[in-house]
């Protein structure tokens, strides 16, 4: 299992879980399933895994209850799965602290690449090829937006000289605003960049994401530019 990627996929249906279960294993991931949102969180703690996939109507301890217990723990990615595209508990699900989800009945092929595409970007933090921004004083990486600081190299992010914590997500997220400030960002563009989507995505991921953000670095420093996108104010 060390050499594999560890999954935590957490649904109180038999048939999917177990289906899930061996179709993820085909793939190559080293998978621990469990049934309800409490064992889930046990299994969490015990294990460390790479990547969480969480139901989100489990008995118990429900999904996004389990995704918030999660997040304060760790930066873990973290997929949801619902079973309604327009379920309020997708939103919900995100502002827990959720990096993506996924619409059952699933494909597992589309499962696959959207649990790859999350890893990639968590294991690719990084944005500094995009590092000198129009706008902003740039001193040995350091980008500075007021006083918001992001550190392109280190990774790190204060705010009025006090670290900002972040998920990978959110980071990869406010290094495509700082890499071009003043700069509008349509929200398909956002997803292609931040989420790795090769195909069209749910717009909710990113306007949740932005909010987030926003009360992490100011509620004023995002601007919404309505039927365009977002900018990051310089």
């Amino acid at each position: 299992m060390a050499d594999q990627t560890h999954v935590l996929f957490v649904e109180d249906d038999d048939v999917i879980r177990e289906a899930t279960q061996l179709a993820l294993e085909r793939d190559g991931f080293a998978v621990t399933a469990m049934p309800d949102g409490l064992s889930g969180l046990e299994a969490f703690r015990a294990d460390r895994p790479d990547i969480a996939l969480l139901d989100v109507m489990l008995p118990g301890l429900d999904g996004v209850s389990l995704c918030r217990r999660i997040r304060d723990e760790s930066t873990v990615p973290v997929i949801m799965l619902s079973a309604r595209a327009d379920s309020i508990d997708v939103v919900l699900g995100l502002e827990a602290g959720a990096d993506d989800y996924v619409t059952k009945p699933f494909d597992g092929a589309v499962l696959v690449a959207r649990i790859r595409a999350v890893l990639r970007r968590f294991g690719h933090a990084g944005g500094g090829d995009r590092a000198d921004a129009a706008g902003a004083s740039d001193t040995g990486g350091v980008l500075t937006f007021g006083e918001l600081e992001v550190d392109t190299e280190g990774m790190e992010v204060r705010r009025a000289g006090r670290p900002v914590a972040l998920t990978p997500t959110e980071m990869r997220l406010l290094l495509e605003f700082s890499s071009a400030p003043g700069t509008v960002l349509s929200r398909d563009k956002l997803l292609e960049r931040v989420w790795d989507y090769g195909w069209g995505g749910d717009t909710r991921v990113v306007d949740v994401h932005v909010q987030r953000l926003r009360t992490k670095i100011g509620q004023d420093r995002i601007e919404t530019v309505r039927g365009f996108g977002y900018k990051l104010k310089a």
